[in-house]
């Protein structure tokens, strides 16, 4: 079967990349089908049933570029995974997209858990959010925050982590504090600065508009008015996560974000993440969600890396099982 797409009004250039690099990408994720690019013109070749999948997966790609004007190969990986346009809505009625970011690119909620995150911010003012890396906890919440703010329905955004390595003292690290603060929260800037303009950004940033600081400068504080976000709470010790938690001031939303596989506290400390997980199940207006490997959105070697690791540790366990019952016996 042969179908020819129009590309209409398009600058080829932007469209299919230097030497084609777009176009070469797109031609590698659909290996089934062949398809040859002449002017403003795609010419498709291949079984029916692949190149309707390939029309409904390429019509999401061109609906991105005539609303914005530009296309990344970042993009078009995104939306040949996800399979979700600017303009679909998901099963529940609700955007898929969080906040449109830097270049007019969508941050949308891509995964399953994503979305029930997404769900959980509007009916609850505080919110666990549990999984192994790259499941997109953070950047999700981070979304969310900023659509809060852009929305005005807060004043301010807290980002906050624990510096965990010897606790939390950096004096061992060269330069001034914010030097030694630096290295530990620069996640959460990368993620901001993939949804708000860098002008912007550094404005919010100098008049407290968006606050990124280590735990321990959390305590004493009254958060109101705020959206605040806790990453890697894994590493904070029990009575740090308290202290966290009765921060939480008038029209405030916390998120708490971590991996409880990946600890990196003292040995004889304990997680006041695992700890908060259990003393405060039940308790209403209190969301958590779980995230797990399928929804992992970064590289795809890292659910096989995830997939490993925890295959690993289930050998580890059969194996001390196994020596337990022989030494019984």
């Amino acid at each position: 079967m042969d179908k020819q797409i129009l590309l209409e009004g398009i600058d080829l250039l932007e469209f299919f990349g230097v030497n084609n690099s777009k176009i070469e990408l797109i031609k590698r994720l659909f290996p089934k089908i062949k398809i040859t690019a002449r002017g403003h013109a795609l010419f498709v070749q291949g079984e029916p049933k692949e190149i309707k999948a390939f029309e409904k997966k390429f019509a999401l790609i061109l609906d991105h570029y005539y609303q914005y004007n530009m296309l990344s190969e970042e993009i078009i990986h995104e939306l040949l995974d996800s399979g979700v346009s600017s303009f679909e809505e998901n099963s529940n009625g609700e955007p898929d997209i969080i906040v449109f970011g830097n270049s007019g690119k969508p941050v949308r909620a891509r995964t399953p858990n994503q979305r029930r995150l997404v769900e959980a911010s509007a009916n609850n003012d505080l919110i666990f959010a549990i999984g192994p890396a790259g499941t997109g906890k953070t950047y999700t919440a981070i979304a969310l925050a900023v659509r809060a703010l852009k929305n005005k329905e807060i004043r301010k955004i807290i980002l906050s982590r624990p510096a965990v390595e010897a606790g939390e003292n950096l004096g061992f690290l060269p330069g001034d504090l914010k030097d030694k603060i630096d290295p530990y929260l620069q996640p959460l800037y990368d993620a901001l600065q993939d949804m708000i303009p860098p002008k912007k950004l550094e404005e919010f940033l100098k008049d407290g508009v968006i606050q990124i600081a280590p735990l321990a400068f959390m305590r004493g504080r009254t958060l109101s008015n705020a959206y605040v976000i806790l990453d890697e709470a894994q590493n904070t010790t029990v009575n740090q996560l308290k202290m966290f938690l009765t921060r939480m001031g008038l029209n405030a939303k916390f998120i708490i974000t971590g991996d409880v596989t990946q600890i990196d506290l003292p040995r004889k400390s304990h997680s006041g993440l695992i700890q908060a997980l259990k003393i405060l199940k039940g308790i209403k207006n209190i969301g958590n969600i779980y995230f797990d490997k399928k929804d992992i959105v970064r590289h795809r070697l890292v659910r096989d890396i995830v997939e490993a690791y925890d295959k690993h540790d289930e050998e580890k366990i059969e194996i001390k099982t196994e020596t337990k019952e022989k030494n019984k016996q």
